[in-house]
């Protein structure tokens, strides 16, 4: 298995960053064929107390390397990783990882 990480900077506004989230980019993400398991998680902190330097983390689990890079050239995952650009205006750090 892998998973895909996506790891989301602090925006500019925290509340039109969730409403856009959760109106707009889970459904486009939801419609990605293929995703084994999916889990949202906001960041609350770090084990030494300072900002975390990411505000939400999402992963996203696929059988294997190719499972996933066809699921991201879909229409539905090319959408997705689009519309990135539309909310995360605190940056954002993708990372592909394979699950022990």
């Amino acid at each position: 298995m892998v998973k895909l990480v996506v790891m989301y900077g602090p925006p500019t506004d925290a509340a039109a960053f969730e409403e856009y989230y959760a109106s707009t980019h889970l459904p486009l993400a939801a419609k990605i064929e293929n995703v084994r398991q999916f889990e949202a998680s906001r960041v609350v902190g770090t084990p030494s107390g300072e900002a975390p330097p990411y505000y939400r983390m999402a992963e996203v689990w696929f059988d294997s390397h190719e499972v996933l890079q066809a699921a991201l050239a879909t229409p539905e995952g090319q959408a997705t990783t689009e519309d990135i650009a539309n909310f995360a205006t605190g940056g954002v750090t993708i990372v592909v990882s394979e699950v022990d």
